[in-house]
């Protein structure tokens, strides 16, 4: 099947006792052992809800099996330690989603497991490995300065020398990126964003092979982060229509990144489409699409960034990304709060950067929002 339907039909489960063509929400946290090798119950990952939404996700990144989690800070961690443990040693790169980032840096020590942050570029990744180490830990395209790194040369690296490669796919969507075809071993989405849409879910999950699965849900069954039968069953109906969301998301993004651009208000862009982007020729081999996220910086001397969030209408400041409404955010004092201030300034998280979440709006009403709000804040 095709990308379109697997989203509509891959992972379904026919229930004939009713002949529903949607699956049922089974909210028993009880079932029947007898005659059985493994009654499901839900903290070991493998009721009917949870499976179907794995197969779905599988279908879609092209891998073998996963585990659905409760939100993709609890995959992240989880597929981390499932793979690193006492005096092992973990490569991130430097540009990461500010939880994982906080993560390593504050709980890593604790558990005997030295880690170091890297540039994002394979020749840096490269130049941390060392004899100890597990894992590396990517993300392309990065949160919130959307850097584009090889994904191929870098699972190429790591294989070379028997390490396990993760990534946070949840900016690209698979709809964008199928980094387990690229060679990456474990894919991480937070579900919350593109695969929930709708910003009404908290839920994650972690996709690979089977073999690496069972390493995950060894782990994922002791830490305890799955996910609610109803929630499994709306995040099931929410990635039905997700190529036509993400689509239309990202044709938008492009217009209000090449909108932005051109505006003498605003300073920096950062989105890959855009052929002055850094990573622009990485991008568009490596991606479908370049997603519907991207980011920028007032020119100050012109704009008040506060006035400017409080004059924008349309669009609204909010915390999280991925919806079908287009939403904005500082990322300084949200996804990336948890970083001290030396950190962010490291890799580029300025207090003036915005985060633009694009939805599915018609663009010329994202782009007169954008310009009133403009107008509204000169200096």
């Amino acid at each position: 099947m095709k990308t379109d339907t697997q989203c509509v039909h891959s992972g379904g489960y026919f229930d004939a006792a009713t002949g529903g063509i949607n699956t049922p929400i089974f909210t028993s946290s009880a079932y029947d052992y007898l005659n059985r090798e493994e009654p499901p119950y839900p903290r070991y990952f493998n009721t009917v809800n949870q499976d179907v939404v794995v197969k779905k996700i599988c279908a879609l990144e092209a891998a073998e099996n996963g585990v659905l989690f409760s939100s993709g800070m609890a995959a992240m961690s989880t597929a981390l330690l499932a793979f690193a443990g006492a005096g092992d040693h973990v490569i991130l790169m430097d540009e990461l989603y500010g939880g994982t980032h906080a993560f390593a840096t504050n709980a890593f020590a604790r558990l005997g497991i030295a880690h170091t942050f890297a540039e994002t570029s394979v020749d840096a990744i490269a130049a941390a490995i060392n004899d100890r180490t597990r894992v590396i830990v990517i993300e392309s395209p990065t949160n919130p300065l959307l850097t584009v790194i090889d994904i191929g040369k870098v699972a190429e690296l790591a294989r070379a020398r028997g390490i396990t490669t993760i990534i946070d796919n949840t900016f690209a969507s698979p709809i964008n990126q199928k980094p387990f075809e690229l060679g990456i071993d474990i894919v991480v989405h937070s579900g919350t964003k593109y695969l929930g849409g709708h910003s009404d879910l908290c839920c994650g999950v972690a996709v690979t092979s089977h073999t690496k699965t069972e390493k995950i849900l060894h782990m994922a069954r002791y830490l305890g982060g799955s996910l609610d039968a109803t929630s499994c069953y709306l995040l099931e109906r929410s990635i039905k229509t997700l190529a036509l969301r993400v689509r239309q998301q990202t044709a938008n993004a492009g217009r209000l990144a090449a909108y932005l651009e051109a505006n003498p208000k605003v300073g920096n862009v950062f989105y890959p489409g855009l052929e002055a982007a850094p990573g622009h020729a990485v991008a568009k081999a490596q991606m479908a699409g370049f997603g519907a996220m991207l980011s920028f910086e007032l020119d100050a001397a012109q704009v008040h960034t506060d006035t400017f969030l409080h004059r924008l209408a349309l669009i609204r400041p909010a915390v999280s990304l991925g919806g079908v409404e287009t939403t904005i955010c500082a990322p300084a004092v949200t996804s990336h709060a948890k970083m001290s201030p030396e950190e962010r300034q490291r890799i580029g998280v300025t207090d003036a950067l915005l985060r633009l979440s694009v939805g599915i709006e018609d663009s010329d009403d994202l782009i007169s929002d954008l310009e009133q709000a403009l107008e509204q804040s000169a200096g």
